[in-house]
């Protein structure tokens, strides 16, 4: 047979002995680019030998292990279906499984000639035009065959609205890797957020020993990190994986002197890649630039002095004065985070509200910081089309807030905006950049769903990157889309300021989706933790995620003792009414008990960025990570 040739080719040099111990098998197996969990494999030796692992594997073993972990039974049901002879599908039949099953009507034999040149390993069957079951299951294992759409996979969205017309990846306190009272700071806190594609990012700022402001949760036993070495980190990996803007969200309570320090390390360090003027050198502006005239840009959110016109006036002026009020500029005297308290330790109390003197402590003598809201000149003048301005009302911003103007809003306050006035807020969110920060009551760092602020149309939903769980997992799964660029445009209804749509009442703006999801199998899942061998009780969770009308869950049976290869075939269906807004996530447990369940691994994307036909979902572990050999195997239908 072709495949029994094929197969000893590979592997004759390996086997020049005859035999190998487990380290050579592991080799030969990485080599044919199969992926395998070491637990899984271990156990599949063991159980091929009858004995210890550590003594050698012969060709025949070898064979059966391949299989074991290759040679699915559900891949092989689907070939046999449409192979002519049960050893190849031409690629007559192979054009037809394209269309048929994985719904790509433009497909014809030339499209599966292409595949076949790509995923048929065998030279013979591959001049046949032919595929045999070794590439059908390379082909069904590839990234074609990914729950994913491919062509989300790449910046596919129109990258030329303002900036108010995108959901943006943000993060909240991004240089903490811990709790907001005690824990870390760290520059890994953005090196990470920024590998992720976030595009927000927070520095709280303070007065640092010798002229050197410092980044940390002021007045907390949280370390501290030189706003210097923050700047020079953001510089290096701002653009590594995405081309588009980064917005700095400054929580300023420097004195001026060391506002000046900052100012100078952002022009210094980031160069020609600060915004520190209008594209173009505008002076007539009634829109925020795109995410796409921004590329490679970025941008600091503030605190500003005056207007844009004014700061390209002071650009010129060197009589300007150095320093001015915030307050007699028509600015807000309370920093923005006023919410965000944590008490000090030893027993103090402090208020970010400036001017509040029943709770706030004065700073002791010599300790210069940010009084009477005064903001550096040259520190202001960076702020282009992303000034910081206290939220009033919804009322007040419409009749004086500027299109460049934007305002943060913490969760608690957002979400009785988000219940009481829906429409208010959306409309609101269709003309200024709105960013929703955790409560200063969550010390441990936990988080918020970010859909009831994404519902509303809110472009920064900050989050603290550093906490896993469904929150993160669904910020993860939201930006995936649009190949990951940090910025996903938001539905037609939520960027027209005249919408009906409310997250409540979605009224005419329904497009109703029947989705149907046949779980099929599993492969290699994460062996329990309280297994001894490679054994799990898996069970999987399908939830929708999305308007409060849409959320859904579904839950398949358990299957006992196997986490190699658990078979489900149950179907479930969901009736989406805003698709645009829905996420899927698919989570995988192990029940160790009627009441107590362990986390075995995840993946969330959006409901419109889901493959049709047979489709691998990969798995995610509680980091954020893949787990490379772990993955369900589903049938996805929609209409």
């Amino acid at each position: 047979m072709d495949e029994d040739r094929w197969f000893w080719s590979v592997i004759q040099d390996d086997f020049k002995n005859g035999k190998v111990d487990l380290e050579g098998c592991i080799k030969v197996l990485r080599k044919m680019q199969v992926y395998f969990d070491q637990t899984h494999l271990k156990h599949l030796v063991k159980e091929r030998l009858h004995r210890q692992v550590g003594l050698f594997i012969n060709v025949d073993d070898f064979k059966a292990i391949y299989r074991a972990l290759v040679h699915r039974t559900e891949f092989h049901d689907i070939f046999l279906s449409y192979s002519t002879d049960g050893k190849v599908i031409p690629d007559t039949q192979l054009a037809k499984f394209l269309i048929k099953e994985q719904f790509l009507r433009n497909s014809n034999e030339t499209t599966a000639f292409e595949i076949i040149a790509k995923y048929e390993p065998i030279n013979e069957v591959r001049k046949k035009k032919q595929m045999s079951f070794e590439g059908f299951i390379r082909y069904m294992n590839s990234e074609e065959c990914s729950i994913f759409k491919s062509e989300h996979k790449t910046v596919y969205q129109d990258m030329d609205q303002p900036l108010c017309d995108y959901f943006i990846s943000s993060s909240h306190n991004t240089y903490l890797v811990s709790d907001q009272l005690m824990g870390p700071s760290d520059l890994w806190g953005y090196i990470s957020a920024l590998l992720k594609e976030c595009r927000c990012l927070e520095l709280d700022c303070w007065d640092g020993p010798r002229n050197e402001p410092v980044v940390y949760h002021g007045d907390t036993l949280t370390s501290k990190i030189q706003f210097r070495s923050v700047i020079s980190v953001i510089e290096k990996y701002a653009f590594l994986s995405s081309a588009y803007p980064v917005v700095l969200s400054l929580e300023n309570h420097c004195s001026t002197q060391q506002q000046k320090v900052m100012a100078q390390y952002l022009k210094d360090i980031l160069g020609d890649k600060l915004l520190f003027s209008p594209l173009g050198g505008e002076t007539e502006m009634t829109q925020l630039p795109s995410p796409e005239a921004l590329k490679f840009k970025v941008l600091v959110k503030n605190k500003k002095v005056g207007t844009i016109e004014e700061g390209m006036l002071r650009t010129d002026d060197d009589t300007a004065a150095e320093t001015e009020d915030v307050s007699e500029s028509g600015m807000s005297d309370e920093d923005e985070e006023s919410d965000e308290t944590i008490p000090i330790y030893r027993g103090r109390s402090h208020s970010k509200r400036r001017g509040d003197q029943r709770t706030a402590t004065p700073p002791p003598p010599k300790k210069s910081r940010v009084k009477n809201g005064q903001i550096d000149i040259e520190l202001s003048d960076l702020e282009i089309y992303t000034k910081s301005s206290k939220f009033v009302s919804f009322d007040h911003s419409l009749e004086n807030q500027k299109f460049y103007e934007n305002n943060s809003i913490e969760e608690s306050k957002a979400r009785i905006l988000e219940k009481c006035s829906a429409k208010q807020f959306i409309s609101h969110t269709t003309r200024f950049i709105t960013r929703i920060y955790p409560t200063g009551r969550r010390m441990a760092s936990s988080n918020y769903s970010p859909l009831e602020f994404w519902n509303v149309g809110c472009q920064m939903v900050a989050l603290n990157f550093q906490t896993q769980g469904i929150p993160m997992e669904l910020q993860h799964g939201k930006f995936l889309d649009n190949g990951g660029c940090g910025y996903v445009l938001k539905p037609e209804f939520l960027r027209d300021p005249n919408t009906t749509f409310t997250p409540q009442n979605v009224g005419g703006h329904s497009k109703p989706m029947s989705l149907s999801i046949r779980l099929i199998s599993g492969h290699q899942l994460p062996p329990s933790t309280k297994s001894k061998t490679n054994k799990a009780d898996p069970f999987v969770q399908i939830e929708i995620h999305g308007v409060p009308e849409d959320q859904g869950r579904r839950k398949s049976s358990v299957v006992k003792s196997n986490a190699l290869n658990p078979k489900w075939n149950e179907t479930f269906s969901f009736n989406i009414q805003v698709p645009e807004l829905a996420m899927i996530r698919f989570c995988v447990e192990d029940e160790l008990s009627v009441l107590n369940h362990e986390f075995l691994g995840q993946y969330t994307l959006p409901v419109l960025s889901l493959n049709t036909g047979y489709r691998n979902v990969p798995l995610l572990g509680k980091d954020g990570a893949r787990l490379e050999s772990a993955s369900l195997f589903v049938h996805v239908w929609y209409y």
